[in-house]
């Protein structure tokens, strides 16, 4: 089990890295494709079909684009799709939820001061939680309010406003948010899947057997791909969050990401204008600047439980286990020694004024509850506490990583 800790924290690190690959490859080929297509021109002597083009230059070669609206009179010999982009990004994604959020669901997941639940039930809401979205958005693109596509706009936004809120009934702060982007990318990701491909091979399959094919398809998955272009940067955003507990651990943690949808909204605004030759609206600028500076004044009211409440509070199961292991109250006091000035709730540490990473080492409940991470933190390695800061012996690291062995 003591191996076991660290090759689960690498396993979780490999897929992270693969995760921010694959994504930073479909948001690049996704920004690149809209970009291309609002700034395609028309212009005289176009082959049939084909409704723009346009001339680019990268890596010391010219490039010639041109788009066929619907598609071209015969198939080209070779088609490169871009979809497994978006499908390993999803897959990483999933896995690494399942890792850090499933597999340590003790502590990333579940809150006990919000919602007395089981790691199952906890695990069952998150996974069934992420199809709900998609299940209704489809919905109601494939109804008459997908010919009202703002309309639509605002009601995915209200919908991920509810989401917003409900997660944040039930998860850790830093669990709501990252399941926001969850929710968020199921949909991306299930719009290039369930709609975007499919209507794609059904235009290459007319094209095969002489038929020709219907534009209704393109239209279908050109609209898919804006919701896309819209829902990206604020993904980003979620996917970040948590690293700053001023983002995930304040009383207004749900708000946050609910203002960082419309500035994903001004922020592409800006560049598709841009991009397709509309003028640069440099208002969404000063728009963008303003949601910023609200979230950040939102992020000041605190959330977290007093020291007294914590005290009062029945251990978890989880918790039971490491502070009825032998060795937890050498360990106990090692943490409280070197780490609690700055994991307090209330840091004593000159220029701190919320805990690090939201992390609060105080009651045995709060070091119990971290167990995991003080081991890795302060016993498998000496990420912490920062060399300049304190000097934590190698006794008391000894005794952290006794005290985690006995409890596994």
């Amino acid at each position: 089990m003591y191996d076991l800790a660290i090759i689960w924290d690498w396993l979780g690190f490999a897929v992270r890295w693969l995760h921010v690959i694959t994504a930073i490859a479909w948001i690049g080929s996704s920004f690149y494709f809209i970009a291309l297509d609002l700034g395609l021109r028309k212009v005289p002597h176009l082959p049939p079909g084909a409704s723009g083009e346009e001339w680019q230059v990268h890596g010391g070669g010219f490039y010639h684009i041109q788009k066929y609206l619907v598609a071209p009179e015969t198939m080209p010999d070779h088609l490169t799709w871009f979809k497994w982009e978006s499908y390993a990004t999803w897959l990483s994604g999933a896995a690494l939820l399942m890792i850090v959020y499933w597999a340590g669901g003790e502590l990333f997941l579940l809150d006990p001061t919000k919602a007395d639940i089981s790691l199952f039930v906890g695990i069952v809401i998150s996974a069934l939680s992420l199809t709900i979205g998609w299940l209704i958005y489809d919905r109601l693109c494939k109804s008459k309010l997908g010919e009202t596509p703002t309309l639509l706009m605002l009601l995915l936004f209200g919908m991920l406003v509810v989401m917003s809120w409900g997660y944040n009934q039930i998860f850790t702060g830093r669990a709501a948010l990252l399941h926001l982007g969850a929710f968020t990318a199921t949909i991306m990701t299930a719009n290039v899947f369930f709609i975007i491909m499919p209507n794609q091979r059904i235009v290459v399959d007319d094209l095969k057997n002489g038929r020709t094919p219907d534009p209704k398809y393109g239209k279908i998955a050109k609209l898919r791909s804006t919701h896309n272009n819209y829902l990206t940067l604020p993904v980003v955003f979620l996917m970040l969050s948590n690293h700053y507990p001023l983002a995930f651990a304040t009383a207004n943690a749900w708000i946050i990401p609910c203002l960082v949808f419309l500035m994903g909204v001004t922020i592409r605004h800006f560049f598709n204008s841009m991009h397709a030759r509309k003028g640069t609206p440099y208002w969404t600028w000063a728009v963008t600047a303003l949601l910023f500076i609200a979230i950040a004044w939102l992020s000041t009211a605190p959330m977290m439980d007093s020291y007294e409440e914590a005290e009062a509070r029945p251990l978890t199961a989880t918790e039971q286990k490491f502070a009825a292991a032998t060795g937890f109250e050498d360990a106990y006091y090692a943490v409280i020694g070197n780490c609690s000035m700055c994991h307090a709730r209330e840091p004593s540490w000159d220029g701190l004024h919320h805990p690090p990473k939201g992390v609060v080492l105080e009651t045995e409940s709060d070091v119990a509850r971290h167990a995991k991470l003080i081991f890795l933190q302060a016993g498998a390695s000496h990420a912490m506490p920062p060399p300049n800061a304190i000097q934590m012996d190698d006794a008391a690291r000894r005794e952290i990583v006794q005290w985690y062995r006995a409890a596994t």
